[in-house]
């Protein structure tokens, strides 16, 4: 096969980025899962390693980063997105990806740190913290959505990365499921909340519980609804009153 050049590859990556770029006018194109991962490849800047978060959403529970660098010789089947999976995709593919991938690591950031020192500073900080545990030093970066400041490699945020990208896809699938496990293990240390159902998102469930328990130690404090019924006056809060929390 004919690579191109760095210089060349490089330019296609770029052009590719340009174009999956929602505010580039006019119908955007799906490039396959390992599309990036080839390019920069191609660009001389391999190994690539993906980094996506789970929980950020959630108004209890720990923040959960993953970070992983795979083998494009030894695909993990059924990758995706860890949110178009279901659980029992999930487990298989979490198996799957902690077998094959060259390195993978990940980061739990409590929910008291996520109070004390703020929801996306801890979020850049457990990627950070993710991408320094990998036992092979990677040559590019690609992130979900917003970029990570201060790496000492390479990086590109990426929309909606953990569809379009399958380092990133992993990452999506080691977080989630670490957090859902460790969701299923806190609702027997917190029973009647749901968080071996809801793992700590807003649903109607969680919402009914936490206004007749109140919140426990799990719990966000700095989050808006957590605070209201706690009686707290949170100011710049995650979640405005009223809102409810995403996925």
């Amino acid at each position: 096969m004919q690579y191109p050049s760095r210089p060349e590859a490089t330019v296609m990556l770029s052009q590719l980025h340009q174009l999956l770029d929602p505010a580039t006018p006019g119908p955007r194109p799906r490039p396959g899962l390992w599309t990036y991962e080839r390019a920069l490849t191609q660009a001389g800047l391999a190994p690539v390693a993906g980094v996506d978060e789970a929980g950020r959403g959630a108004c209890a529970g720990p923040l959960v980063i993953g970070a992983a660098i795979l083998n494009p010789a030894r695909r993990p089947p059924e990758l995706a997105d860890s949110k178009l999976l279901s659980p029992a995709q999930r487990e298989r593919v979490y198996d799957s990806v902690t077998r094959l991938a060259r390195a993978w690591s990940v980061v739990v950031i409590p929910a008291a740190d996520v109070d004390r020192y703020g929801l996306h500073r801890m979020n850049i900080e457990g990627m950070r913290r993710a991408l320094a545990q990998l036992q092979l030093d990677p040559g590019y970066v690609l992130t979900d959505g917003f970029a990570v400041p201060g790496l000492a490699t390479p990086a590109l945020a990426v929309w909606k990365g953990d569809q379009v990208s399958a380092s990133v896809a992993a990452a999506s699938v080691i977080a989630k499921v670490t957090r859902d496990r460790m969701m299923v293990q806190l609702e027997a240390q917190f029973p009647g909340y749901g968080f071996a159902l809801h793992k700590g998102y807003c649903t109607a469930a969680h919402t009914r519980a936490l206004q007749q328990l109140g919140p426990c130690a799990q719990h966000r404090f700095s989050y808006a609804n957590v605070a209201a019924v706690a009686g707290h006056n949170v100011e710049n809060s995650p979640l405005p009153a009223g809102e409810n929390c995403e996925r």
